[in-house]
């Protein structure tokens, strides 16, 4: 499901790519769209989800049921309140909001007045959508992965409706794409609903504050705002400092930005999310082993499909892009600017994948604290990667530095579970690593042999472009998978 709803969400960008390009209402949308975007991160399947399934996962394994009613009816209301109240005020402080995450619009007029427009319509998209991160909380704790996973589908097409049908009825046509985000949010958590009801937990708000459970929640959930959306924290400085660039910089990393989610959406995302469950559930049972076990089958489990991915990233960036977007306003040296931040951050893909399974390993176990200094960390070591990169290399040091703080992020969350005797990863290991290096090195020879010039790309047809970049996929991914078997891995080994 997960993987139904990236595929659509490159529809969507295909579809941006081609009406708005890279332009200064599209830098401006971007803002206004990330903004909500990054909060929902922290407030919705950020650091609310990592605090509430834990809390939920035990208090199902011990309490039963009926203390799962109320648990859930008590953060529902606490919460909603909570949500309403913000999103008011970013609606009443877009002018500040803009000016703090954007400053670079100050001097421009029309692109910081259009940027206030569609914040404030875009804002309310917060509350929506980390309900929807909390009815998904309820389901995963019960096995339902599926209506969560796929309902990010209708935000994608409330997007491409608005781009489509809204936009040319519109004075200020990209302004369109902001009530798509808005009415998106809305459609996600009404398609939530009948899935809780069929499973007797649809929230009936109580806003209790003094609830046990709600208390420990908010406990737990203050230090993880930080620390599990440092990344994020990190692409709303990038997008900050970008502001400060040339038009068409925010553009460039949203675009590679969007490519490198794909992967990341699919196995740390997706990955992440099926296993807090479990891990809860063991932490709360006293399975050191089994916890182990878990978080061990899911770190090989993004190696081995991460590896492919991050090749391809690296060596079909600009083919891959000019494939999905140079069409209508995106042009070729919009192509040539993307793939050079896409290969930058795909530098860093393993450390975003490997965040997405280790800090599940601390939040299961209820500390939200370490994640929390490691956090502080690697955001003052991209602040500094920042500085020293962006001056030489432009939008394109903004990605590297990302890219190399959510390694040093991911190195010392390894390090600390490490430590503290919580993963101890079994023999083969190294044997594990030589096969699946061995494989994407086979699959490289081949795409260098098959890839053309990108000059000889951007001449192409539709088709053809369509058709040659499926081959280069499909076959490379044919290659891997037969090096890594004919290297003796097998399904069992998983």
């Amino acid at each position: 499901m997960t993987l139904v709803s990236r595929i659509l969400g490159f529809v969507r960008d295909v579809v941006l790519a081609n009406l708005f390009g890279s332009s200064a209402g599209a830098d401006a949308f971007f803002v206004a769209f990330k903004i909500p975007n990054f909060l929902r991160r922290l407030f919705g399947e950020g650091a609310f989800s990592q605090a509430f399934v834990p809390v939920l996962s035990e208090t199902k394994s011990v309490q039963g049921e009926g203390a799962v009613k109320e648990l859930v009816n008590h953060v529902t209301g606490v919460f909603g309140l909570i949500l309403f109240v913000v999103t008011s005020i970013g609606v009443i402080a877009a002018p500040l909001i803009i000016m703090a995450f954007a400053p670079g619009f100050i001097d421009e007029p029309g692109k910081f007045d259009l940027a206030v427009q569609m914040l404030r319509i875009t804002f309310p998209y917060l509350f929506f959508i980390s309900l929807v991160a909390l009815a998904g909380g309820i389901l995963n704790t019960y096995g339902h992965f599926t209506v969560p996973a796929l309902t990010p589908v209708f935000l994608n097409l409330s997007l491409i409706g608005a781009a489509i049908l809204l936009a040319p009825r519109m004075a200020q046509p990209v302004v369109a794409l902001a009530w798509g985000v808005f009415i998106g949010g809305v459609i996600q958590l009404m398609f939530q609903l009948p899935a809780l009801w069929r499973i007797k937990h649809l929230p009936v708000p109580i806003p209790k504050w003094r609830d046990p459970g709600v208390t420990k929640i908010f406990k737990l959930m203050l230090p993880a705002l930080f620390g599990v959306s440092v990344a994020q924290i990190n692409l709303l400085l990038d997008t900050l400092l970008a502001s400060f660039l040339v038009t068409g910089s925010i553009s460039w990393l949203y675009f590679s930005d969007r490519l490198m989610e794909f992967p990341i959406g699919i196995l740390g995302v997706a990955v992440g999310t099926v296993i807090l469950p479990r891990l809860s559930k063991d932490h709360a049972l006293t399975e050191p082993q089994a916890f182990s076990d878990t978080l061990s089958w899911a770190l090989k489990l993004i190696f081995v499909l991460g590896m492919p991915a991050f090749v391809m990233l690296i060596m079909l960036a600009g083919p891959m892009l000019s494939t999905l977007f140079q069409y209508g306003a995106f042009s070729t040296e919009d192509v040539v600017k993307a793939a050079m931040s896409l290969q930058a951050y795909s530098l860093g893909l393993f450390g975003f994948l490997a965040v997405k399974v280790l800090a599940p390993g601390y939040y299961a176990r209820q500390d939200t604290k370490t994640p929390v200094r490691v956090g502080i960390i690697a955001m003052a070591a991209n602040m500094i990667f920042n500085l020293i990169l962006i001056w030489p290399l432009q939008h394109v040091g903004l990605a590297m530095a990302t890219a190399g703080a959510a390694l040093l992020n991911a190195t010392l969350l390894w390090q600390g579970l490490r430590s503290e005797g919580v993963i101890q990863p079994g023999a083969g290991w190294m044997k594990f690593f030589i096969q699946i290096s061995l494989a994407a090195l086979t699959m490289a020879f081949f795409l260098i042999w098959q890839t053309p010039d990108l000059a000889i790309w951007h001449q192409w047809s539709v088709s053809d472009r369509v058709l040659r970049l499926a081959w280069l996929l499909v076959v490379g991914a044919v290659i891997y998978l037969a090096m890594l078997w004919l290297s003796g891995m097998r399904q069992k080994d998983f």
